[in-house]
Protein backbone atom coordinates (compact mmCIF):
# COMPACT_ATOMS: atom_id res chain seq x y z
CA UNK A 1 0.00 0.00 0.00
CA UNK A 2 1.14 3.50 -0.45
CA UNK A 3 1.87 5.42 2.38
CA UNK A 4 -0.92 7.94 1.66
CA UNK A 5 -3.43 5.26 2.34
CA UNK A 6 -1.97 5.01 5.65
CA UNK A 7 -2.14 8.56 6.42
CA UNK A 8 -5.44 8.93 5.29
CA UNK A 9 -6.86 5.69 6.61
CA UNK A 10 -5.95 5.57 10.29
CA UNK A 11 -6.34 9.44 10.43
CA UNK A 12 -10.21 8.83 9.63
CA UNK A 13 -10.45 5.21 12.13
CA UNK A 14 -8.90 8.23 14.53
CA UNK A 15 -11.77 10.85 13.76
CA UNK A 16 -14.02 8.19 14.05
CA UNK A 17 -12.81 6.67 17.42
CA UNK A 18 -13.29 10.28 18.57
CA UNK A 19 -16.43 10.85 17.22
CA UNK A 20 -18.30 8.07 19.20
CA UNK A 21 -16.69 9.78 22.14
CA UNK A 22 -18.26 13.29 21.30
CA UNK A 23 -21.70 12.18 20.21
CA UNK A 24 -21.76 9.12 22.59
CA UNK A 25 -22.09 6.17 20.33
CA UNK A 26 -24.01 7.85 17.44
CA UNK A 27 -23.44 5.44 14.47
CA UNK A 28 -24.28 7.93 11.92
CA UNK A 29 -20.68 9.95 13.30
CA UNK A 30 -18.67 6.93 13.76
CA UNK A 31 -19.87 5.21 10.28
CA UNK A 32 -19.29 7.67 8.15
CA UNK A 33 -14.89 8.11 9.10
CA UNK A 34 -15.39 4.76 9.21
CA UNK A 35 -16.29 3.78 5.47
CA UNK A 36 -14.37 6.70 4.15
CA UNK A 37 -11.10 5.28 6.36
CA UNK A 38 -12.06 1.37 4.20
CA UNK A 39 -11.93 3.21 1.03
CA UNK A 40 -9.01 5.55 1.40
CA UNK A 41 -6.87 1.96 2.59
CA UNK A 42 -8.15 0.05 -0.62
CA UNK A 43 -8.14 2.96 -3.28
CA UNK A 44 -4.50 3.29 -2.28
CA UNK A 45 -3.23 -0.13 -2.88
CA UNK A 46 -0.14 -1.09 -4.18
CA UNK A 47 -0.39 -4.74 -6.10
CA UNK A 48 2.72 -6.61 -7.16
CA UNK A 49 3.18 -6.80 -10.56
CA UNK A 50 4.68 -9.86 -13.17
CA UNK A 51 7.01 -7.42 -15.31
CA UNK A 52 7.10 -8.53 -19.06
CA UNK A 53 10.96 -9.99 -19.30
CA UNK A 54 10.73 -9.72 -23.45
CA UNK A 55 13.15 -7.42 -25.47
CA UNK A 56 11.63 -4.31 -26.86
CA UNK A 57 8.46 -4.12 -24.88
CA UNK A 58 6.86 -0.70 -23.91
CA UNK A 59 4.65 -1.62 -21.00
CA UNK A 60 1.38 0.21 -19.09
CA UNK A 61 2.48 3.08 -17.19
CA UNK A 62 -0.42 2.73 -15.38
CA UNK A 63 -4.59 0.59 -14.90
CA UNK A 64 -7.05 1.79 -16.91
CA UNK A 65 -8.80 1.57 -19.87
CA UNK A 66 -7.14 2.52 -23.54
CA UNK A 67 -9.03 5.74 -24.77
CA UNK A 68 -7.08 6.48 -27.93
CA UNK A 69 -4.33 5.34 -29.83
CA UNK A 70 -3.22 7.22 -32.60
CA UNK A 71 -0.36 8.34 -34.64
CA UNK A 72 0.29 11.95 -34.23
CA UNK A 73 3.01 14.77 -35.82
CA UNK A 74 5.21 15.72 -33.62
CA UNK A 75 8.39 18.52 -33.58
CA UNK A 76 10.38 15.19 -32.73
CA UNK A 77 8.53 13.03 -36.16
CA UNK A 78 5.14 11.29 -35.75
CA UNK A 79 4.76 9.38 -32.91
CA UNK A 80 2.19 6.71 -31.55
CA UNK A 81 0.03 8.10 -29.17
CA UNK A 82 -1.97 6.05 -26.07
CA UNK A 83 -4.00 7.53 -23.58
CA UNK A 84 -5.14 5.36 -20.83
CA UNK A 85 -8.04 6.72 -18.43
CA UNK A 86 -7.60 5.99 -14.80
CA UNK A 87 -11.22 5.93 -12.87
CA UNK A 88 -11.39 5.80 -8.79
CA UNK A 89 -11.09 1.78 -8.53
CA UNK A 90 -8.12 1.42 -10.43
CA UNK A 91 -5.17 1.57 -9.13
CA UNK A 92 -3.17 4.78 -9.22
CA UNK A 93 0.35 3.46 -8.71
CA UNK A 94 2.37 4.56 -12.27
CA UNK A 95 5.08 2.83 -13.43
CA UNK A 96 7.79 3.33 -16.47
CA UNK A 97 6.74 1.83 -19.46
CA UNK A 98 10.51 1.19 -20.41
CA UNK A 99 14.36 0.42 -18.72
CA UNK A 100 16.30 3.45 -19.39
CA UNK A 101 17.43 6.96 -17.49
CA UNK A 102 15.11 9.84 -17.22
CA UNK A 103 16.06 12.37 -19.22
CA UNK A 104 13.30 14.97 -18.33
CA UNK A 105 10.57 15.67 -15.61
CA UNK A 106 8.37 18.75 -16.16
CA UNK A 107 5.52 19.59 -13.78
CA UNK A 108 2.83 22.27 -15.24
CA UNK A 109 0.18 23.67 -13.25
CA UNK A 110 -3.33 23.88 -14.97
CA UNK A 111 -6.79 23.15 -14.75
CA UNK A 112 -9.51 20.30 -13.65
CA UNK A 113 -11.71 19.24 -16.36
CA UNK A 114 -12.83 15.58 -16.75
CA UNK A 115 -9.91 13.26 -17.87
CA UNK A 116 -12.16 11.90 -20.65
CA UNK A 117 -11.67 15.09 -22.22
CA UNK A 118 -9.19 15.22 -24.70
CA UNK A 119 -8.28 18.75 -24.06
CA UNK A 120 -7.13 17.76 -20.58
CA UNK A 121 -4.09 16.53 -22.07
CA UNK A 122 -3.55 20.69 -22.87
CA UNK A 123 -4.86 22.34 -20.27
CA UNK A 124 -4.87 20.16 -17.16
CA UNK A 125 -2.43 20.16 -14.41
CA UNK A 126 -0.04 17.51 -15.56
CA UNK A 127 3.70 15.94 -15.17
CA UNK A 128 5.64 14.87 -18.27
CA UNK A 129 8.08 12.53 -17.55
CA UNK A 130 10.54 11.40 -20.73
CA UNK A 131 12.79 8.25 -20.38
CA UNK A 132 15.47 7.37 -22.86
CA UNK A 133 17.39 3.72 -22.85
CA UNK A 134 20.05 5.15 -25.41
CA UNK A 135 18.34 3.93 -28.51
CA UNK A 136 14.90 4.97 -28.02
CA UNK A 137 13.17 7.87 -26.21
CA UNK A 138 9.63 7.35 -24.05
CA UNK A 139 7.49 10.33 -22.67
CA UNK A 140 4.54 9.84 -20.95
CA UNK A 141 2.47 12.14 -18.54
CA UNK A 142 0.41 12.11 -15.58
CA UNK A 143 -2.75 14.40 -16.07
CA UNK A 144 -4.96 15.09 -13.54
CA UNK A 145 -8.76 14.93 -13.84
CA UNK A 146 -11.91 16.20 -12.83
CA UNK A 147 -10.87 14.59 -8.79
CA UNK A 148 -7.24 14.74 -8.95
CA UNK A 149 -5.91 17.37 -7.00
CA UNK A 150 -2.48 16.21 -6.76
CA UNK A 151 0.51 14.07 -8.87
CA UNK A 152 3.14 12.54 -7.21
CA UNK A 153 6.00 11.79 -9.30
CA UNK A 154 8.86 10.36 -7.32
CA UNK A 155 11.91 10.43 -10.06
CA UNK A 156 14.53 13.14 -11.26
CA UNK A 157 16.65 13.23 -14.08
CA UNK A 158 19.31 11.06 -14.08
CA UNK A 159 17.33 8.42 -12.06
CA UNK A 160 17.95 5.03 -13.70
CA UNK A 161 14.56 2.56 -14.14
CA UNK A 162 13.95 -1.00 -15.04
CA UNK A 163 10.77 -1.58 -16.45
CA UNK A 164 7.57 -1.52 -14.62
CA UNK A 165 9.28 0.29 -11.87
CA UNK A 166 7.30 2.56 -9.77
CA UNK A 167 7.63 6.08 -10.15
CA UNK A 168 4.56 7.54 -8.27
CA UNK A 169 0.79 8.08 -8.40
CA UNK A 170 -1.76 10.47 -9.74
CA UNK A 171 -4.54 10.76 -6.60
CA UNK A 172 -8.14 10.01 -7.48
CA UNK A 173 -9.31 10.19 -11.25
CA UNK A 174 -7.16 10.71 -13.88
CA UNK A 175 -5.15 9.93 -16.80
CA UNK A 176 -1.85 9.05 -18.52
CA UNK A 177 -0.96 9.57 -22.04
CA UNK A 178 2.32 7.60 -23.59
CA UNK A 179 4.13 8.59 -26.61
CA UNK A 180 5.78 6.19 -28.15
CA UNK A 181 8.13 5.68 -31.18
CA UNK A 182 6.11 6.12 -34.83
CA UNK A 183 7.09 2.22 -35.84
CA UNK A 184 6.38 0.83 -32.57
CA UNK A 185 3.89 -2.15 -33.18
CA UNK A 186 0.47 -1.67 -31.20
CA UNK A 187 -0.59 -4.12 -28.69
CA UNK A 188 -4.06 -3.12 -27.46
CA UNK A 189 -6.65 -1.11 -29.31
CA UNK A 190 -9.29 1.51 -27.94
CA UNK A 191 -11.25 -0.28 -25.03
CA UNK A 192 -8.57 -2.61 -23.56
CA UNK A 193 -8.28 -2.78 -20.17
CA UNK A 194 -4.18 -2.59 -18.94
CA UNK A 195 -2.74 -3.03 -15.75
CA UNK A 196 0.16 -1.02 -14.88
CA UNK A 197 3.82 -2.59 -15.23
CA UNK A 198 2.31 -6.13 -16.61
CA UNK A 199 0.44 -5.37 -20.17
CA UNK A 200 2.54 -4.96 -23.20
CA UNK A 201 1.16 -1.25 -24.95
CA UNK A 202 3.62 -2.06 -27.93
CA UNK A 203 6.64 -3.92 -29.32
CA UNK A 204 9.30 -1.10 -29.85
CA UNK A 205 11.39 -1.87 -33.06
Amino acid sequence: MVKDGYFYGFGLFAASALAWVLTHGSRTATGVPILLAIFFLWFFRDPNRTVPTGENLAVSPADGKVTECEWIETPQGGKLRISIFLSVFDVHVNRTPIAGTVTGVEYRKGAFVNAMDPESAMFNEQTLIIVSDGRIEVAFKLIAGLLARRIVCNVRPGDKLERGQRIGLIKFGSRVDVLLPGDAQLQVRKGSRVKGGSSVLAKLV
